[in-house]
């Protein structure tokens, strides 16, 4: 694998944020950008077009897709001096082109249409099924990101680019943590030299043996929770002592938790199991949460 950061360009505002943030993204690696165009030409298209023959369609179509990359490419150089911008156009089904594309990179950015506030993502049949399916993290991006979001606002209160990165954030599986989610929100945290903050959503019983679950128990529990963090967390502070790490164990769901704190996040860093189920890739509900509803671009790590 290598530490190649690839993106998905379709044309839409999305696939331009996501191409904006891969560039960012691929400067704070210090590795090379990849641009990818899949489309898949449709047989009954045609019809549709009285007097044009397949052909010419295809011709127009494949035209409009070289363009495509390449002034995303320039326009990337632009901003970026010195980034090694490359692109790839394939004339195939989107999702089997952007997985393959993404098994020889370090990481796959997507775009996805985002309504702000409650609504959140509204995650498109592609970037749903590259997110459940993938080897690699898949970042997902919306269509408002700007690069001003993912810093603190200056001294006055406005909105800037030149200011320090806002936290990142990590919702760690307590019960099994995953080295491979936990580095990259480490090597994330440091390549932004941004805080981490760490959190892990819990549901304490209803009752105890003695009756109502009470606020002293809740605190005991609470405080056990925080104890098993920091020794989870305790050889990745040594690896990484420069990322200041904040945890966090919160009564609740950890989604719900997990999209409250993307509200000032740069990034939000969830995992995914790996493996396959008899009914197909699944993301798992908590990582679902917070790609339908999370206000910062979200990466989603698989993990074994």
């Amino acid at each position: 694998m290598s530490s190649i950061v690839v993106v998905g360009l379709d044309g839409s505002r999305e696939s331009r944020a996501a191409a904006a943030w891969a560039a960012r993204e691929a400067v704070l690696r210090d590795a090379p950008l990849h641009l990818v165009h899949a489309w898949q030409p449709q047989p009954s298209a045609p019809a549709a077009f009285a007097g044009v023959s397949q052909s010419a369609l295809y011709s127009d179509l494949q035209g409009w897709s070289d363009r495509l990359l390449h002034e995303a490419q320039a326009e990337l150089t632009r901003r970026h001096p010195g980034l090694d911008v490359t692109c790839e156009l394939h004339p195939e089904q989107a999702v089997p082109v952007l997985l393959a594309a993404a098994e020889d990179a370090g990481l796959l950015v997507l775009g996805s249409r985002g309504l702000g506030g409650v609504a959140g993502f509204l995650l498109g049949s592609v970037a749903l099924t590259v997110v459940a399916r993938s080897r690699r993290p898949v970042v997902l991006v919306r269509g408002d990101e700007r690069p001003e979001d993912e810093h603190l606002p200056d001294a006055s209160g406005a909105a800037s680019s030149t200011t320090p990165y806002r936290d990142v954030v990590l919702g760690l599986n307590l019960e099994q943590p995953h080295d491979a989610v936990t580095g990259f929100a480490f090597d994330a945290a440091a390549r932004r030299a941004a805080g981490l903050r760490v959190v892990y959503g819990w549901n304490p019983p209803a009752l105890t043996d003695h009756g109502a679950f009470t606020d002293v128990v809740q605190a005991e529990l609470t405080g056990s929770m925080r104890g098993a963090l920091h020794e989870v967390l305790a050889p990745w502070r040594e690896k990484f002592p420069g990322v200041e790490v904040t945890a966090q164990a919160v009564v609740g769901k950890a989604g719900s938790h997990l999209v409250g704190a993307s509200r000032d996040a740069s990034l939000v860093v969830v995992g995914r199991a790996a493996s396959q189920t008899p009914f197909g890739a699944r993301v798992g509900p908590v990582t679902h949460a917070v790609l339908h509803h999370a206000a910062a671009p979200v990466a989603v790590v698989p993990h074994e």
